[in-house]
């Protein structure tokens, strides 16, 4: 009697809400101590959100956002009349926007200080 090969079977990786988990995909390991480096390197080079120097229009949105936030507490929470209350959010909105702009253009400029003596260190060679 012929001897039947039984077609070997992945484990299923699902879950009970029904996603499937595949390992391995997308993000393989490095295969050697260089192209780990040359990795580690790429990703330092793209940088973040903090690194880009700060605008006034993130500077708008955040001021909007804290105006907003204090707009709802006046009213809700020390029961101010609507108008009142709005009047005192256009007022904090204009002392938000130039402060949050200066504590966005003071941190910016720490953190590129920081990166430049860094920078520097490492030329030396420490």
């Amino acid at each position: 009697m012929a001897q039947t090969r039984r077609r070997r079977r992945r484990k299923r990786r699902g879950t009970q809400a029904g996603s499937i988990d595949r390992r391995g995909r997308g993000a393989a390991r490095p295969r050697s101590r260089q192209e780990a480096r040359a990795r580690a390197r790429s990703r330092q080079q793209t940088g973040t959100k903090r690194d880009l120097p700060p605008s006034w229009g993130s500077a708008i949105g955040r001021a909007l956002f804290g105006a907003a936030i204090f707009l709802l507490l006046l009213i809700l929470a020390f029961k101010r009349p609507v108008a009142e209350a709005v009047g005192l959010a256009a007022v904090m909105m204009l002392i938000y926007i130039p402060l949050g702009h200066l504590i966005d253009r003071f941190l910016y400029s720490r953190r590129q200080a920081a990166r430049r003596r860094e920078r520097e260190r490492r030329a030396r060679g420490e």
